[in-house]
């Protein structure tokens, strides 16, 4: 079906979002029906056959705060209604959208989205009806090393989604997780599915900038604006304009740097170390931080406002021992890689490989399997990588064990499990509390004690 012949419903308390929705679809479908009360969906779907639905994640009049997106959405499919469902939603809806999709939701738009998108996700919609298939995100199954993200397991699948989700627009993402789990190839895979992906990718270790290089590196300096300034130069912000900036170990910065990195990205442009000339900048941010965010929320620490500024959506990389469905089918990715690098015959893993693969806790992620495995291919002088061939660092294993022997307090355990499943469950609270046997609001009340 066209999308000139398509029925469609809009369903959203929101007198704005109708009325830009029904200037945009008025010349491109056969009929809009906008609706700012949920509880009319049932009436509607008596008196009209749509074929698609956009439905809103929240609604003032609330029946499960939070989840009211969810509830009408399980309606609309009691109703027996064919039509394709639509979520709108606000980027912190995110997880509950992807929530939406395992529910039977076609799809979901991000506000405020881009109109050539919203109408291809509409067009997308209409012709899955008529036995089209949806788009996926590329690189799931096909990844290119450094380049590509590559897992199977659920957590992967979700990121997978919030990538293809929030990439087309210009919402600044921060991206959480420990040392080794992919988060520069998560930014790369950002940029390189957004509207400036043809724009340059720029990336700073900002952790390991001292604070008299941190405002030369990231803003430029005019000459002569120090001892060693004997020319112009752009900084990092400039070599970026037009496209994405990625500032990797952001939780390691001062506070004095965070007010100047705030200060930039509030007036959206950069005055270059010893000039007066402001220089305007259009910039994609991405951040990345090992640091958890319940650290960063302590404003001893971290500056409130400047977490807001770059945190619009975040996205929680699970570590590797979280995602095990990934371990193997990673380990067989980088054999094949490190063999055609060593022009070596691609070995096979053997079961004793496997089980090890399997058995061991991955304190350095997949960063320190992909080192495993190269030593391994190396060294293998079997067609089969065994389980003697496969050999970890100490320099992981060290600190992990050092972490276990420290956390013997019987709160300070409390407060490390509950952090581990918040971060399991990507920061859902309801599913956090579910998996640790309590009700959300003894889950609150823990937060509370723990300052967490």
């Amino acid at each position: 079906m066209q999308l000139k012949k398509a029925s469609v419903l809009i369903v959203d308390d929101d007198p704005d979002v109708l009325t830009a929705v029904r200037l945009l679809l008025r010349p491109q479908v056969k009929e809009i029906v906008t609706e700012k009360n949920p509880d009319l969906i049932r009436s509607h779907l008596s008196q009209h056959q749509f074929d698609v639905i956009l439905l809103d994640m929240n609604f003032a009049s609330s029946i499960n705060t939070g989840n009211e997106g969810l509830y009408w959405l399980r309606k609309i499919k009691e109703f027996k209604s064919e039509a394709a469902v639509i979520m709108i939603t606000a980027y912190g809806d995110i997880d509950l959208a992807i929530r939406s999709l395992k529910e039977g939701a076609y799809d979901f738009v991000v506000k405020p989205w881009h109109n050539e998108k919203l109408l291809s996700t509409l067009q997308e919609a209409i012709s899955s009806k008529d036995g089209g298939s949806k788009i996926s995100l590329p690189g799931a199954s096909t990844p290119v090393i450094g380049t590509e993200l590559l897992g199977e397991s659920e957590p992967m699948q979700d990121i997978f989604f919030k990538i293809r989700k929030v990439a087309p627009t210009d919402a600044n993402i921060l991206i959480l997780g420990e040392n080794g789990t992919g988060k520069e190839l998560i930014a790369k895979a950002i940029h390189q599915h957004s509207l400036r992906a043809d724009k340059p990718f720029v990336k700073v270790d900002v952790g390991a900038l001292t604070e008299s290089l941190f405002e030369s590196e990231l803003f430029g300096h005019k000459k002569g604006a120090f001892t060693d300034a004997r020319d112009d130069r752009a900084g990092r912000f400039e070599a970026a304009n037009g496209g994405t900036l990625f500032l990797d170990e952001i939780g390691n910065i001062s506070l004095h740097q965070q007010s100047k990195l705030l200060s930039v990205l509030q007036n959206r442009q950069v005055i270059r170390v010893g000039a007066n000339e402001p220089v305007p900048l259009d910039v994609r941010l991405l951040c990345a931080t090992n640091v958890p965010l319940s650290e960063l929320a302590n404003e001893a620490r971290f500056r409130k406002d400047l977490i807001y500024r770059i945190n619009t959506v975040e996205i929680m990389v699970p570590p590797l021992r979280r995602r095990q469905a990934d371990i193997l089918m990673l380990a067989r990715h980088f054999v094949g890689v490190y063999a055609t690098k060593y022009m070596k015959p691609v070995p096979e893993l053997s079961k004793s490989a496997q089980e090890k693969l399997m058995g061991y806790p991955y304190p350095g992620n997949v960063r320190e399997l992909q080192y495993a495995i190269e030593r391994a291919v190396i060294m293998a002088d079997e067609h089969q990588l065994e389980g003697r061939d496969i050999l970890f660092s100490p320099i992981e294993s060290a600190p992990a064990e050092a972490a276990l022997v420290r956390e013997t307090n019987l709160e300070e355990l409390e407060k490390a499990t509950i952090l581990r499943v918040i971060e399991k469950n990507g920061g859902n609270l309801s599913k956090a509390a579910k998996e640790l046997g309590i009700t959300r609001t003894a889950l609150y009340r823990r937060l509370s004690k723990y300052d967490l």
